[in-house]
């Protein structure tokens, strides 16, 4: 996917959360996928991150991220629903700022090390698609009007979790194991999970079958990656159990 359409991906999602936002009659009430955090922490979550994503890409390259991580001070997210529209809308506005002027190939600090992303502001402007998107969900499934996310970002979202958040160098400390994803729109995936770590790579039409795989829309397949929906869900064929280490691992502890 190109950098100009990624960027236009964050906006739409972000212009899809405030009017989750603005339409939520009680910014109170608890996020049933986030239970620590009602509607309105959840706002000022998003506005906050942007605003961090905004400082660390303008930072460019580091083994940190910069200290002050706000470009604008980390301001809490106003009460008045007017105002908070306005604050979401510029903490974005940050941060597509930030990343049109850092451009797609420029470094900048990032979590994900080991992965098979790279450590640029294209990375990191992928993996905010996701976030967004995902947090989107949950202000709408908070009013009882979930929707599926839309197809371009859920694709796109199960190649950005397989390659970033899955993939690492860190040894597979469990069985080896090969895992196939297909979402229905017509893409799949293959995990491989050894001493080597865990690998993403496009599946093969004619390949032979792993040892587990999964199906589902795109949509399914992101919200079951970010624990929103369970395996069972989904349609597998083999032994979950790779699946289910592989979500509850993390190699960096």
């Amino acid at each position: 996917m190109e950098f100009p359409e990624v960027l236009r991906l964050i906006e739409d999602r972000s212009v899809a959360f405030r009017a989750a936002i603005a339409s939520a009659p009680d910014l109170d009430v608890q996020v049933p996928t986030c239970p620590d955090w009602t509607l309105r922490e959840l706002a000022q979550h998003l506005g906050d991150g942007r605003r961090r994503q905004a400082a660390i890409v303008a930072a460019g390259p580091g083994v940190a991220p910069p200290e002050r991580t706000d470009p604008k001070g980390a301001p809490t997210a106003p009460l008045d629903r007017e105002a908070l529209d306005a604050w979401l809308a510029e903490s974005t506005g940050l941060m597509l700022d930030a990343m049109r002027e850092a451009g797609p190939d420029r470094g900048c600090w990032t979590w994900w090390g080991r992965s098979q992303a790279p450590q640029t502001s294209g990375a990191v402007a992928r993996h905010q698609i996701q976030e967004i998107a995902v947090h989107t969900y949950d202000a709408q499934l908070t009013q009882g009007a979930a929707r599926p996310l839309p197809t371009d970002v859920a694709v796109e979202g199960v190649d950005e979790f397989l390659t970033t958040v899955s993939a690492t160098t860190v040894p597979w400390p469990f069985t080896p194991a090969t895992i196939d994803l297909h979402a229905t729109e017509g893409r799949s995936w293959r995990l491989t999970l050894n001493a080597h770590g865990v690998r993403c790579d496009d599946l093969a039409a004619d390949a032979e079958p792993g040892d587990m795989a999964v199906r589902g829309a795109a949509s399914e397949l992101v919200l079951y990656f970010y624990a929103r929906v369970p395996l069972d869900g989904l349609e597998t064929t083999g032994d979950t159990e790779p699946m289910e280490q592989l979500a509850d691992w993390d190699p960096n502890a």
